[in-house]
């Protein structure tokens, strides 16, 4: 075992990919469906790590690593932050502000209560309110306060500890608040209020756990009989008559010759046509009283199917009903909208926004005239636009620095952990204007916010290791109950505001609490005990606020108790 301890004080690299390994191992563990997941495993792992063994470690790589993994979030949540300050998305907004001030004010007055010290309480806010990015702003702040070089690291230390002692309850309250005890408090029935609101999108639910075995779209080929009431119809009144069904005629074969569809074609009998449209409907309404004719040839129609990014000021804003009725969404359909990369519920009334990516199928031609009119195709790359990445962060970096506010008799800077934050917000929000500029590889951005975040905080683990339990007497047992008042005093908060303020739908309200404490995982509970995904409607707008404001409060809290 020493031969180990000196094996890992020597490599420091080689520890911390030790305590990544172990972290996510710790993350992957589940009891009774609820897990610390790899960033908290990570910690835990270091913490572990760093009773037998005083690791060094680097304050560059740390650094390093944390601009990263902000960068990245800001990136990831920058195509509908604007969004978020509009819209549907108002209320979700107004409340994830609400829920994150009051979680803020919750902790300096639990901190000032306890008399606990800067470290304790910027712990308290990232473990309380789950957003451990916090123990990064939080160490900036704390490693510019005017203190002896072993104060602040006891400070630092003291980060980990208490983020430990309160993360547990912080993930596991919001868990159970927003399937639970949530409901109870506003008497709902989650699964019939899911059901109502399901309705009032015009969501068709499918029984759970069942596939189909039949293709969404697809095209069939059909003879005009002699008797049949389309002949001598054009094509734009044939699909007249059938417009609340979006079937199109893609082609006919008269003869031996094969035509393209134009508007003013006028069908005679004995044409085969190829009629587009939802498979069931075709075999509903066309395939019991037409002939159906099976030619490849005819058939053999290119058809894409690719992913656009919403970007045009015009069409935003549009329901999914709305935008099927432009004249260039003929025989065009869409089969998903994800928005911050959350598949949402499709339905006609679904409002679509800037940032939304559509999964549009339909012939060749009419996928990329309509693409031209929403956005912009996204196609795969494998390239990262690395003189963006680095100017963003440097830019970010320099303008969190210069930036400060008082507080107290002290000047706080708003740091360079926020200031890169808010680059990869800004860089992300252009790239819905400017698609090709800033780009990064989704795997690329994965790595950056699940790598650099594990470890940073597995190297705080590592620093507060050799001190946990002698921190962990001094803070006493009031860390802990003082953890679950501000974890709690939020949601309490943000659920009666919510329902008799902002007067949202209670199953939206919930994903919006969730989301204001950015748990992902509580969303994922409100729709198991819904047995609904539209909750996600509710998260999703309000996540990157709470993202924003919870990671910038670890500064805040730092400069109010060390004031």
């Amino acid at each position: 075992m020493l031969w180990f301890e000196a094996f890992l004080v020597r490599y420091p690299e080689l520890a911390l990919f030790l305590v990544i390994s172990i972290g996510y191992a710790i993350g992957r563990v589940k009891i009774g469906g609820f897990g610390l997941g790899p960033v908290t495993g990570s910690l835990f792992a270091g913490i572990l790590i760093g009773q037998f063994a005083h690791v060094p470690v680097s304050g560059m790589a740390k650094s390093f690593l944390f601009l990263l993994f902000l960068f990245g979030i800001g990136y990831s949540v920058g195509p509908q932050f604007m969004q978020a300050l509009k819209r549907d998305g108002l209320k979700p907004v107004l409340l994830a502000i609400t829920c994150c001030v009051t979680g803020l004010l919750t902790a300096i007055l639990v901190s000032k209560t306890l008399d606990l010290d800067a470290g304790f309480a910027a712990g308290l806010v990232s473990g309380a309110l789950t957003e451990s990015p916090a123990m990064g702003t939080a160490t900036e702040a704390i490693n510019a306060l005017p203190l002896p070089e072993v104060e602040r690291a006891r400070l630092v230390a003291h980060i980990a500890v208490a983020d430990a002692v309160c993360y547990i309850f912080g993930a596991l309250g919001v868990i159970l608040f927003c399937s639970l005890v949530g409901p109870r408090l506003l008497d709902v029935d989650l699964r019939a209020e899911a059901l109502a609101l399901e309705r009032e999108l015009g969501i068709v639910r499918k029984a759970p756990g069942t596939v189909s075995v039949w293709r969404r779209f697809e095209g069939r080929a059909y003879r005009l009989r002699n008797n049949s009431p389309y002949i001598g119809l054009s094509v734009a009144a044939a699909e007249a008559s059938f417009a609340e069904h979006r079937l199109f005629i893609l082609r006919v074969r008269r003869g031996g010759d094969i035509l393209e569809s134009a508007p003013n074609f006028v069908m005679a009998a004995g044409d085969v046509v190829v009629l587009a449209g939802r498979r069931d409907l075709l075999v509903d309404l066309i395939g019991a009283h037409a002939e159906e004719v099976e030619d490849r040839e005819l058939l053999d129609i290119p058809v894409s199917l690719v992913d656009v990014l919403l970007t045009s000021r015009e069409f935003a804003g549009r329901r999914v009903k709305e935008a099927s009725e432009m004249e260039w969404a003929r025989s065009l359909y869409l089969r998903e909208v994800s928005r911050g990369g959350l598949e949402l519920p499709l339905s006609p009334e679904l409002v679509l926004e800037r940032g939304d990516v559509l999964r549009l199928v339909g012939p060749e031609p009419v996928v990329a005239r309509a693409a031209s009119q929403i956005g912009t195709i996204v196609a795969p790359t494998a390239t990262t636009d690395f003189v963006v990445l680095g100017l963003a962060i440097f830019l970010g970096g320099l303008a969190g620095v210069l930036i400060t506010f008082p507080v107290g008799d002290m000047r706080i800077s708003l740091s360079t952990s926020v200031g890169t934050l808010l680059a990869g917000l800004v860089v992300g929000h252009m790239r819905t204007r400017h698609p090709l500029f800033g780009r990064i590889p989704d795997g690329a951005v994965a790595l950056m916010t699940a790598l650099g975040l594990a470890a940073f905080v597995g190297m705080t683990g590592l620093h507060a290791g050799p001190i946990f339990f002698s921190a962990l007497a001094e803070a006493g047992i009031g860390l802990l109950v003082g953890g679950m008042i501000v974890t709690l005093m939020p949601l309490i908060v943000g659920l009666y505001f919510g329902r008799y303020v902002l007067r949202m739908n209670p199953i939206l309200l919930l994903g919006g609490l969730a989301g204001a404490q950015t748990m992902t995982a509580a969303m994922a509970a409100v729709q198991d005990r819904s047995g609904s995904p539209v909750a996600v409607l509710g998260y999703t707008p309000a996540v990157p606020i709470g993202h924003i404001l919870l990671t910038t409060w670890g500064t805040v809290i730092v400069g109010v108790i060390a004031g």
